[in-house]
């Protein structure tokens, strides 16, 4: 519980002093960030600055209709509850409106939002005019005795009645004993209500335009995702994992990143960026981001392919049947045929396989692809005899690794670019000026060697490198990519371990994954189970 420093009394100088205490109080509520940081606070203030040994703050349901229970403190019952305490209060909501319609200006926190009014009782026990039946009941459970309250209305900038500030049980400065709450008391309270109102207001207001932000950030995600399933789980799976490793970093307490420490408005920074990091893709064509096979544009042509065999197939076939017609005996003419679908067969099922781009290609059989293209004649639609694959087939046939053409990796790699104009046109303010940085730098690699702008180590930011640590591992442990099954734990982490040693990725940061198990604790959150399988966490950091 908070220390409670008691009024110093209606003289002139302890209200000098209270004066100083409220204008500081005032700068505190109005740089805090966090909601209910904020209104424990403004609850705690006021107990401080009137000398109150408890009190409750309430805020009115965005109904119009009641009063919510929004935190709650007793010193001498050592009650907190609301706020940071992590202590929900299970006390119903007080109604501005009774059943009837008729205002329910009986409960006295109802009463000052109803009439706009402050009140001030030196005993409730004796109170006329308002109902203190739940107070007694309170009293006989606890064996407190609520005696003095000051209820003040919270009203905003636009003289909007947000919410209840109630005090109970003024303390004497000197004795302890409970008294009434003094004028000076009522006044400090209503100038406190006041300010914390704004506050409060201003909060809510921050908190509103992050949330519509927020939600414009998921909107370009979702259209992201509706182009491509594959994509959208990655656009939200990236920033869990950034902040996980974000969060293990601030934790680190030995090395060199001992000194990283996160306040609320730096995390909300980086979760951002995290969020838009690949938000540039909504320019990057759906065929290119789902590419599943080589072959595969708006649909996947190795069916075209498979008809052309069907046709060569037909043709074989005719000139077996004219051949045998034509006085060749019929046993040599269908040892040829066999010969000649024997040999479609094979290239046809060879070109199947190359198609998937599930493992690297030798030359020899990209050569062999050129082979094909040029074993086999066919007569084209338009009854023009041809190469049986065309050459942008043969350029995606032969890709040697993976299922996309140079060209198209360009098409991928562009997204990047066109994620730093998008974010770099925005009109950041202060708090997240550096998201263009953070999100723009994640293809970026610790040897130069990365893309758009190949900056060094030494010239990306911390949190720029954590996005690239994510951005990669999600990769390779995805299981709704269209062209691979998500790596198990042991293997993505082997190619991080490896990426770490050879310069693309900060091998410090990969240290604090691997330490603090980073990559279990994701992995027990999104993988499939099949896939968590034992990492030797000593033989990733041996060699550096």
């Amino acid at each position: 519980m908070h220390q409670v420093n008691p009024a110093s009394g209606d003289t002139v100088e302890g209200l000098l002093a209270r004066i100083e205490r409220l204008s500081a109080v005032g700068a505190a509520l109005s740089s805090e960030r966090n909601l209910d940081r904020l209104l424990e606070k403004i609850l705690v203030a006021a107990m401080e600055l009137t000398g109150a040994d408890g009190g409750t703050l309430y805020r009115v349901r965005e109904d119009g209709q009641a009063l919510r229970f929004a935190i709650m403190h007793n010193d001498t019952l050592a009650i907190a509850l609301g706020g940071t305490s992590g202590q929900p209060i299970d006390f119903p909501d007080l109604p501005l409106v009774k059943e009837d319609g008729a205002p329910n200006d009986t409960l006295v926190a109802a009463w000052a939002v109803i009439h706009d009014c402050t009140i001030n009782i030196a005993d409730a026990y004796s109170a006329a005019g308002f109902d203190f039946s739940g107070t007694r009941r309170f009293d006989e459970r606890t064996g407190y005795r609520s005696q003095s309250f000051l209820t003040v209305p919270m009203k905003n900038h636009e003289n909007e009645i947000i919410g209840v500030l109630q005090l109970i049980n003024a303390r004497d400065a000197h004795c302890g004993a409970v008294r009434p709450f003094s004028a000076a008391d009522q006044r400090i309270a209503e100038s406190l209500a006041s300010e914390a109102a704004i506050a409060l207001t201003n909060r809510l207001l921050i908190a509103r335009l992050e949330e519509l932000f927020e939600s414009f950030i998921n909107l370009i995600n979702m259209a992201i995702d509706e182009k491509s399933p594959y994509t959208g789980g990655h656009c939200q799976r990236v920033p869990v994992l950034t902040m996980m490793i974000a969060e293990a970093v601030h934790a680190t307490t030995e090395g060199p990143l001992a000194g990283f420490c996160m306040s609320d408005a730096d995390r909300y920074e980086l979760r951002i960026a995290g969020m838009l990091h690949d938000c540039g893709k909504i320019t990057t064509p759906v065929h290119v981001v789902d590419k599943a096979t080589k072959l595969h544009t708006l649909f996947d042509r190795i069916h075209l392919i498979d008809i052309r065999f069907e046709v060569v197939r037909r043709d074989a076939e005719i000139r077996m049947w004219r051949a045998i017609a034509g006085g060749l005996p019929e046993e040599m003419a269908r040892e040829q045929y066999a010969v000649d679908i024997s040999g479609l067969n094979d290239d046809r099922d060879f070109l199947r396989h190359a198609n998937i781009g599930s493992e690297a290609m030798t030359p020899a059989d990209q050569e062999r692809v050129r082979a094909i293209a040029r074993r086999w004649r066919w007569q084209n639609e338009n009854g023009i005899e041809t190469d049986f694959l065309t050459e942008n087939e043969v350029e995606n046939l032969t890709i040697r690794a993976g299922t996309l053409t140079a060209d198209e990796r360009e098409v991928i790699n562009h997204h990047i670019v066109a994620t730093i104009r998008m974010l770099e046109a925005l009109p950041w303010p202060k708090h997240l000026k550096r998201v263009p940085e953070f999100a723009g730098g994640h293809h970026e690699r610790i040897d130069g060697k990365g893309y758009p702008r190949g900056l060094t180590g030494e010239q990306m930011s911390l949190q720029a490198r954590m996005i690239a640590i994510a951005d990669i591992f999600e990769a390779l442990t995805a299981r709704d990519r269209p062209y691979k099954r998500g790596m198990k734990l042991s293997q993505a982490m082997g190619i991080l371990a490896n990426f770490a040693r050879n310069g693309h990725i900060d091998p410090q940061l990969f240290e604090v994954f691997v330490r603090q198990k980073v990559y279990l604790r994701y992995a027990e959150q999104f993988l499939d189970p099949a896939q968590i399988d034992d990492v030797d966490a000593g033989a990733l950091l041996s060699c550096g």
